[in-house]
C-alpha cells in the first residue's frame, strides 16, 4: 500500500535535496526511502525504478534552471542575454550541485519532447542565439559551444581546479565576452531548415 502523503514528485523534490547534499551519483532508493522513514518497497508505488526517479530529478532540475535563466534574460538581447544567461547558468551550477549534475544525465529523447522544461530551455537558448543571426546547423554548433564552455568552466570551479592567482569572477566575464565576439563573428554556413533538436 502506499504510504499516506508520498507521490512522485515530493519524491523527486526530495532526491533532489538529497542530491545537492550527497552528490547526485549518491542517490538511491533506500536513501530516499530512509529518509521518509519507509521501506524500500513503498516507494515502487510511485517511481518505477532509480532510473525513473533519476530522471524525474532531471526534469525536476531543468526546469527550475531554465525557470532563472528565464527571469534572467528577459527583456534583454545580445551580449546582455548572453552574460545574464551565462550567470544564471553558472549561479544555478555552483549552488544546486547534485540538480545541476543531474541535468547533465542522457534522458529518453521521448521524454523530452514531452517535458514542458526541455521544450522551454530550447526555445530561450535558441531564441537568444538566433539574436545573433544564427540559423541551423549554426545554431545547434553554438549551443554545443556554449554549453560546453560552462560547464566545464562550472566543473573546474567546483572543484577549486582554477589555481592561478587571477581572480575567477574576471575571468569568468572574459569568456562570456569572448562568446560574444565568437558569435558576432560566426562562420556562417547553408542554412538547414529542420527543426533544432531539443537535447544538442
Amino acid at each position: 500500500m502506499a504510504r499516506a502523503g508520498l507521490t512522485a514528485d515530493r519524491l523527486a523534490a526530495a532526491a533532489a535535496d538529497l542530491a545537492d547534499e550527497v552528490g547526485f551519483e549518491k542517490v538511491s532508493l533506500s536513501a530516499l526511502a530512509r529518509h521518509f522513514g519507509v521501506k524500500d518497497a513503498s516507494l515502487y508505488s510511485h517511481v518505477r525504478n532509480l532510473q525513473d526517479l533519476r530522471t524525474r530529478v532531471a526534469l525536476l532540475a531543468g526546469g527550475e534552471m531554465i525557470d532563472r535563466i528565464a527571469a534572467a534574460v528577459a527583456g534583454r538581447a545580445g551580449k546582455d542575454a548572453l552574460a545574464a544567461f551565462a550567470d544564471a547558468y553558472r549561479e544555478y551550477a555552483l549552488r544546486h550541485p547534485g540538480r545541476y549534475a543531474a541535468t547533465q544525465t542522457q534522458i529518453d529523447q521521448a521524454l523530452v519532447a514531452d517535458a514542458p522544461a526541455m521544450r522551454r530551455t530550447a526555445e530561450i537558448t535558441y531564441g537568444m542565439l538566433r539574436a545573433y543571426g544564427l540559423e541551423e546547423p549554426d545554431l545547434t554548433d553554438a549551443v554545443r559551444l556554449l554549453r560546453s564552455t560552462f560547464h566545464g568552466y562550472c566543473a573546474l570551479e567546483s572543484t577549486g581546479a582554477f589555481g592561478a592567482p587571477r581572480a575567477v569572477q574576471e575571468s569568468w566575464e572574459r569568456a562570456v565576452d569572448a562568446l560574444h565576439v565568437a558569435l558576432v563573428n560566426w562562420p556562417r554556413r547553408e542554412p538547414d531548415r529542420r527543426p533544432p533538436q531539443l537535447s544538442p
